[in-house]
């Protein structure tokens, strides 16, 4: 007796879908086949009246997610649904193409490396490469760690404006120390960040593992800082003109990545 077909259910939508968020999505979507969608295309794709599909493509227009052309009827993609494009493929081709470089890093500072991005105020190891030496620091990819205390999250930290540490880093009472840093600890931070900025590399010491890293950043044909790579040993091997070695070899490493990348976003 032959089995019976089962049939594979379409996947559901949401349980409590919102109708005007699922209608600006799906106008959003519109522009994977489409350069430029007239009001009254979207309207009808849409099957709503013209004047709830001029609303939702006025805030989309508002977030800079799609821009109206001369003829106020016509909607192109705008630099806010761009941006987000050329971020997710910046972020693939980081660690796709960081991969090689670290390989090599590795190799040449027989010490373990990584590439990392910020995360709010955490840092996100993209990518690594372990030392093959039997006393070695662990593979961190994947993992998610408080910015200020690594060396990759200083180097970044340090390329951001008051402002912007202020939103990151909120002055808190010791009681709510969670939710920020107190203002001893963002003095600290501070002070430590233009040390960054001075010598051009960024140094973290973790006392209780007894491991120092050091990191330079990575940045991106406008010149603004995308992610940072860093080597990290055991902080006895980890003396003061090894360190200056090692930064030479991480400036070269973050070079080559920033020309990977260059040529990757123009192509």
């Amino acid at each position: 007796m032959a089995a019976d077909k089962v049939e594979q259910a379409e996947p559901s939508g949401p349980a409590y879908p919102i109708s005007s968020v699922d209608n600006a999505l799906r106008l959003l979507l519109m522009f994977r086949d489409r350069k430029r969608l007239r009001l009254s295309d979207a309207a009808s794709s849409l099957n709503v009246a013209s004047s709830t599909a001029h609303r939702l493509l006025a805030m989309l227009v508002h977030y800079d997610f799609v821009r109206q052309e001369s003829d106020l009827r016509v909607y192109v993609p705008g630099p806010a649904l761009l941006e987000i494009g050329l971020a997710a493929v910046r972020n693939m081709d980081i660690r796709t193409l960081a991969k090689p470089i670290l390989a090599d890093l590795a190799a040449r500072v027989e010490e373990t490396v990584h590439v990392a991005q910020l995360e709010g105020g955490k840092i996100r190891y993209l990518a690594g490469v372990e030392s093959s030496r039997p006393l070695r620091v662990a593979d961190r990819t994947g993992q998610l760690m408080p910015a200020q205390h690594t060396a990759t999250g200083k180097a970044l930290l340090a390329e951001l404006t008051p402002s912007q540490l202020d939103e990151l880093f909120p002055t808190v009472s010791s009681s709510q120390v969670e939710q920020g840093l107190t203002v001893d600890e963002r003095a600290d931070l501070d002070e430590e960040l233009g040390q960054v900025r001075a010598r051009g590399y960024a140094v973290n010491l973790r006392r209780a593992e007894d491991i120092l890293s050091v990191a330079v950043v990575v940045r991106d044909r406008r010149d603004v800082a995308v992610a940072a790579i860093n080597a990290s040993a055991p902080a006895k091997r980890m003396t003061q003109r090894q360190q200056l070695a090692v930064v030479r070899q991480l400036h070269a490493a973050a070079l080559a990545l920033e020309e990977l990348l260059s040529s990757a976003v123009g192509a």
